[in-house]
């Protein structure tokens, strides 16, 4: 049973990112599809506001830390995470694993259209070993779902990456748990950065967990999502397991 630190309410994996890469190579020899989620500060305030959202990550097979203020929080209410893991980061260093082994498979679900395939190039270009049997643009109406989930399922692939956004990726991945994949992998923009639409924030700033900081520079759109991150901290700062604390 792997050990898990609840961060308001949320579970995360007390894992590192190579032990997070060790157990998606695991996921991936047993014959069932397994979730996996990536949530960060706004992710749990979501969850808090969106019953279905949380069950999602409740439910998913892996939960990593992916925030800088997820760490920070699990220190400061003393059930430390060994260290963050970025599911940008887990993704390119499974593909790299995978790539030394065998050959496999991926569908990619997401992006605005033309973005999965562009990714699709840019993937199998960077690893030979990797196969993209089929990729759809996230941008589809409720009508076509059925058509999406039926050829995935055809299909087969190894490797679902969905980045739909966050929640509608976790709360998908979930509604469809029993299809023919082995890893659904929620990765919010991942597809933008694998197509080269989107660029990582600079070494440095990834590096002090102020990302967040970069992607609102360049998207001052989320400004309204980004409010989370204070509400987060007050959450963390106000939450029973802080109060209960014995006084020295």
């Amino acid at each position: 049973m792997m050990e898990t630190v609840e961060i308001l309410g949320i579970p995360f994996a007390k894992i590192t990112q190579q032990e997070a890469i060790c157990k998606l190579e695991e996921f991936l020899t047993e014959p069932k599809n397994h979730v996996i989620v990536t949530p960060n500060p706004e992710g749990v305030m979501q969850a808090r506001r969106n019953p279905a959202f949380c069950d999602a990550l409740k439910s998913a097979d892996l939960s990593l830390a992916d925030g800088t203020g997820i760490l920070l929080a699990s220190r400061f209410l003393r059930k430390a995470l060994p260290e963050r893991v970025r599911g940008i980061d887990t993704i390119f260093a499974l593909l790299d694993s995978l790539s030394q082994k065998r050959d496999f498979t991926a569908y990619f679900l997401g992006g605005t259209p033309g973005t999965a395939q562009k990714a699709k190039e840019n993937m199998q270009k960077k690893y030979p070993c990797l196969k993209v049997t089929g990729f759809h643009h996230g941008f589809f109406p409720p009508e076509d779902q059925e058509k999406i989930i039926a050829e995935i399922n055809q299909l087969s692939p190894e490797i679902l990456l969905i980045c739909t956004g966050m929640p509608r990726a976790e709360i998908w991945a979930t509604t469809n748990k029993n299809i023919n994949a082995r890893l659904t992998m929620c990765l919010g923009g991942t597809l933008d950065i694998m197509a080269g639409t989107a660029k990582h924030a600079p070494p440095f700033l990834r590096k002090i967990g102020l990302e967040w900081l970069y992607r609102l520079a360049r998207q001052p759109s989320r400004f309204k999502r980004m409010l989370d991150i204070p509400r987060f901290v007050v959450a963390v700062l106000s939450s029973p397991a802080q109060r209960k604390k014995p006084r020295i």
